[in-house]
């Protein structure tokens, strides 16, 4: 019986000495780095774990902004949305509309106004998945594009020479564009925020309200604020300041004074303006800047330029996050004397416009083909696409986020 029994106390002790060796060798396999143990996980806690981690993780983290809208546009859709282009009336609108489902459309002095009075430019919108954007030139004085169809306001400069009030100019703005919204306008490419001492005439000249730029900073805004609360988008222009520019970017190339300049005069109105800019746009003229952009690049077309309008920098303005445009790329000789439409549309969104904007539908395939191509050959940026087209929907009022 001895012999039986010691054997049993040896197996006792052999088993305790298995266990505190497996004891210890969990816990030090298990140990963080905080010298913090870590709890045994069942698989029945596992599963418990793992499912109120993915509920977490769902309501937690909502799709970004617009990523329905975008899932259900093929590329060459998202790359549509972001042109703006001319058309000669209703006809040439719905046929490049229909087959190519471009963004918008551009009412210019060359096009049939019975596409506003007939109420085909707001039919062929509410056909659309996504509305159009209906754009037009409408400043008042010299550039009223709507004159023959009973909406005209006087020159900026006039407004204020005349003594009218911010308070009135707004008001003005207001009717104006009630009666565009009615037509189904939905952008109009003003106010001019150039700050300009030009006489009237000039390529800036009367478009501008003054050469003081607090004076067209109030002005412009009321201008702006009056489109809004007619439901129309106000598109700023031409940033970064066109005023003191050396010529006319339609018949070629025009440099700006200094960017050290700009920043005490052309640029003031939109470090003011952008701080609270509602829907508001901006448009990137044609203008070499000295300090900012290269010298043989136009700031519509330039990386530095459209970055300082984006992010603030260089002029201690705001951020801006809305639609930017492009001016004109097929009228002006300041960058169709570089460079075919394609390719012009190709270097504005590379810079970083959401929108290009030019005078004729002819070449809307080609310049679609282009920017295909281009997004293969990794010179367009699908993320950079996807978050254009987001700022152009929740422009059109398609999201809201």
């Amino acid at each position: 019986m001895r012999k039986p029994l010691r054997q049993a106390r040896r197996l006792r002790a052999f088993t305790r000495t298995i266990a505190v060796a497996t004891c210890v060798t969990v816990v030090a396999g298990c140990s963080s780095t905080t010298d913090q143990a870590t709890p045994s996980v069942t698989s029945e806690t596992s599963s418990s774990v793992t499912a109120e981690s993915s509920a977490a993780s769902s309501s937690a983290a909502p799709p970004p902004c617009g990523q329905a809208e975008l899932a259900k546009l093929s590329l060459r859709q998202k790359l549509a949305q972001r042109l703006v282009v001319g058309v000669t009336g209703a006809a040439d609108a719905r046929q490049v509309v229909e087959s190519e489902q471009i963004g918008g459309i551009f009412v210019g002095s060359w096009t049939d106004l019975t596409i506003l009075t007939s109420g085909s430019a707001a039919k062929l919108s509410k056909e659309q998945k996504i509305p159009l954007m209906v754009t037009v030139d409408q400043e008042g004085g010299r550039v009223s594009r709507l004159k023959s169809i009973g909406i005209d306001l006087p020159s900026p400069r006039s407004m204020v020479a005349g003594g009218a009030t911010a308070e009135q100019v707004r008001a003005q703005a207001k009717q104006a564009g009630e009666k565009m919204a009615e037509m189904g306008i939905t952008v109009d490419f003003a106010p001019v925020v150039d700050v300009s001492s030009e006489s009237d005439d000039e390529v800036i000249g009367d478009r501008s309200y003054s050469s003081d730029p607090e004076v067209v900073t109030e002005y412009a805004g009321a201008f702006a604020h009056g489109l809004q609360d007619a439901g129309i988008q106000p598109v700023y222009k031409h940033f970064p300041g066109h005023g003191s520019g050396s010529g006319d970017s339609h018949l070629g190339a025009v440099k700006t004074p200094p960017l050290s300049q700009l920043q005490k005069t052309d640029l003031v109105p939109y470090r003011t303006l952008l701080r609270d800019p509602g829907d508001a746009g901006v448009m990137v003229g044609h203008l070499i800047v000295p300090g900012l952009t290269a010298p043989d690049t136009p700031a519509s077309i330039s990386p530095r330029a459209i970055g300082m309008l984006r992010t603030g920098t260089k002029y201690d303005g705001p951020a801006f996050d809305g639609v930017i445009f492009s001016d004109d790329l097929s009228g002006m000789k300041a960058i169709t004397d570089k460079y075919s439409i394609d390719q012009a549309v190709l270097q504005a969104f590379r810079a970083g416009s959401d929108i290009g904007l030019w005078l004729t539908t002819d070449q809307v395939p080609t310049v679609l083909n282009t920017l295909e191509k281009a997004v293969k050959d990794g010179k367009l940026n699908r993320n950079r696409i996807d978050a254009s087209v987001v700022r152009i929907l929740r422009a059109k009022g398609v999201v809201k986020c």
